[in-house]
């Protein structure tokens, strides 16, 4: 077995809506705290309400994506809030079908098959465009952001799988 580990960490782009939710809850909990304050009671509670759905949407808006390398797996857990981190998928490179950037010309026989696509990556398309897609086991397309470390170590054990165009 291969003892090459790499890791990788990439911020998440707050998307618009997430920015927006969180200035009208904010909004919406200064208003009713200060109501709440002039001496409607009732008030202060619809404040903790909406003081409770901002911290919500705060924290939701603030992803990072940690990719894992090792021994022929990568994994990918989610950290919200930088706080809170949480696995989400187990790839095992032996059951890749291809991997390449996102806008090579080997993935245009795979651009239109269908299948359930994940995005763990910046959202953001930088020129040159660092994102990778890969095909997983027949019907899931991964966008990931790796660094050039991690594609170096999964190419050498896949090399026929995973194209650097």
């Amino acid at each position: 077995m291969s003892d090459t580990y790499v890791e990788c960490l990439v911020k998440r782009k707050n998307r618009v809506i997430d920015t927006i939710l969180s200035c009208i809850f904010l909004g919406l909990t200064i208003g009713f705290a200060l109501i709440g304050f002039m001496g409607f009671s009732l008030m202060l509670f619809g404040a903790l309400i909406f003081g409770f759905i901002y911290y919500i949407v705060h924290a939701r808006g603030r992803i990072e994506f940690e990719y894992c390398y090792l021994d022929k797996e990568i994994t990918v857990d989610r950290i919200t809030n930088q706080a809170r981190r949480k696995r989400i998928e187990k790839i095992d490179i032996e059951r890749v079908e291809i991997m390449a950037p996102i806008c090579s010309h080997h993935m245009d026989s795979y651009r239109n098959r269908p299948g359930k696509v994940v995005d763990y990556s910046t959202g953001i398309i930088n020129q040159p465009d660092k994102r990778y897609m890969m095909f997983y086991d027949g019907g899931k397309k991964i966008i990931f952001e790796p660094n050039e470390e991690m594609v170096k170590a999964i190419r050498n054990v896949a090399p026929r799988k995973v194209f650097v165009d």
